[in-house]
C-alpha cells in the first residue's frame, strides 16, 4: 500500500495509484501565522491592513465591510496614501507555533503546507469593494498595475519568511477568481494584471523549497487554466461542477491536476444526508476518473460547514476506492 504522500504523486503524475487522494489527506495545513485574517464565527476583525470583516451569526463564511466608514481604499488614484502594507512578524516567538507544527509533521507521510490567504485579486477588491475593484481595471489600469506590483511585493515578503522559518513542502494559496458560472474578469484581463504577479509569487515558493503550490479557487475559472498551468499551480482546488472537470482533465491532465467536482452548495447544507453525499462523491470519482483528480468538497480547507458532512464524504470516497481499485 502506497504512503498518502506516494499515492498523491501517482494520482497527479498519471502513474499508479492503489486508491484515490481522499480530500485534503495530503497536507498537514499549517494555519498558525502570525498575519490575521480571520473573524471569528459571529464577530469581526480589523487586519493590519485596515479591513474589517464580520462574519454574521448564522452566515458560513465572513466577508469585508465596505460602508464609506470602513472601506480603506476610497480613491484609487490616492492608493499610495491609503494603502500601507502592515509589517510582517518576524520573530521566533511570534512564529513558534508554527514552527512546532511544521516539526511536528511526518515528510514522508503528507506535504507540511504553508497557508496564505488572501491573495492579490482578492486583496484588491477587500481593500476597495469589488464593483470599485472591477472598475478600476477598466478607468485607471496603471494605477492598479501599481498596487497588484505593492501587493506582490507584500506576499514575496511573507513568502520569505514562511520559507525560511516553516521550510514547506506544499502552498495552499486561496485566491478566488470567479462566480459558479464566469470568470470575474477576461482571460485577456487575468493575463495582464494577475499572471505576472502570480508568476513571480509561486516561482519564489519554487525556488524555495515548495514542490507543490495547490491553489484554492471554488468557482468558474475553466477559462483560466492555461495560466494556471503558466504560473506554476500543480492541483486546482475548489474545482466546480460548472467547470466540466471531465473535460479540464481530458484537456489539461499531467499539465495539472484538479480536486474538487464535490460542490460543497449541494452536499454541505443544515439538511444534508449520507445519500447525497454518497451520490455526489460517486457521481464525481465515476466521471472524473483515477488520474489527475482528487475528489473533495470545493470548500477551501479540510471541514464542512456543517457538523459531519466532511467526514462522511471521507467514508463514501474510501468506498469507492474499494470499489472501483
Amino acid at each position: 500500500m502506497l504512503t498518502i504522500k506516494q499515492n498523491l504523486l501517482e494520482t497527479i503524475r498519471g502513474g499508479n495509484p492503489d486508491r484515490f487522494v481522499n480530500q485534503y489527506e495530503f497536507m498537514d495545513i499549517i494555519l498558525e501565522n502570525p498575519v490575521d485574517f480571520m473573524a471569528p464565527p459571529g464577530g469581526s476583525i480589523k487586519t493590519g491592513w485596515g479591513i474589517t470583516f464580520r462574519w454574521p451569526e448564522g452566515q458560513i463564511g465572513q466577508f469585508p465591510v465596505h460602508d464609506e466608514e470602513h472601506k480603506v481604499l476610497k480613491d484609487i488614484t490616492k492608493w499610495r496614501e491609503q494603502v500601507k502594507a502592515p509589517e510582517i512578524p518576524d520573530t521566533d516567538e511570534a512564529w513558534a507555533a508554527a514552527v512546532e507544527h511544521a516539526n511536528s509533521i511526518d515528510r514522508n507521510e503528507k506535504y507540511v503546507t504553508a497557508f496564505v490567504a488572501p491573495g492579490v485579486f482578492e486583496m484588491c477588491h477587500h481593500l476597495m469593494s469589488m464593483e470599485d475593484a472591477l472598475m478600476a481595471l477598466y478607468e485607471e489600469p496603471e494605477l492598479m498595475h501599481e498596487l497588484i506590483d505593492y501587493l506582490t511585493e507584500y506576499e514575496l515578503k511573507l513568502a520569505e519568511i514562511i520559507c525560511r522559518r516553516l521550510k514547506p513542502d506544499a502552498l495552499f494559496h486561496h485566491d478566488d477568481w470567479g462566480s459558479q458560472k464566469s470568470s470575474f474578469i477576461s482571460p485577456a484581463m487575468f493575463e495582464e494584471f494577475y499572471l505576472p504577479a502570480y508568476k513571480k509569487i509561486y516561482s519564489f515558493y519554487k525556488q524555495n523549497g515548495v514542490e507543490l503550490i495547490v491553489h484554492h479557487s471554488d468557482c468558474y475559472a475553466a477559462n483560466l487554466v492555461p495560466f494556471m498551468i503558466e504560473m506554476g499551480i500543480d492541483i486546482w482546488q475548489g474545482v466546480m461542477t460548472t467547470n466540466n472537470t471531465p473535460e479540464l482533465i481530458k484537456k489539461y491532465g499531467g499539465k495539472i491536476s484538479f480536486m474538487g467536482d464535490i460542490d460543497s452548495g449541494v452536499v454541505d447544507f443544515p439538511t444534508w444526508t449520507r445519500e447525497i453525499a454518497a451520490r455526489e462523491a460517486e457521481r464525481a470519482c465515476t466521471n472524473c476518473g483515477k488520474h489527475y483528480f482528487i475528489p473533495c468538497l470545493t470548500q477551501g480547507l479540510g471541514f464542512s460547514s456543517f457538523p459531519g458532512v466532511y467526514d462522511c464524504v471521507s467514508e463514501e470516497i474510501d468506498k469507492l476506492s474499494k470499489k472501483m481499485f
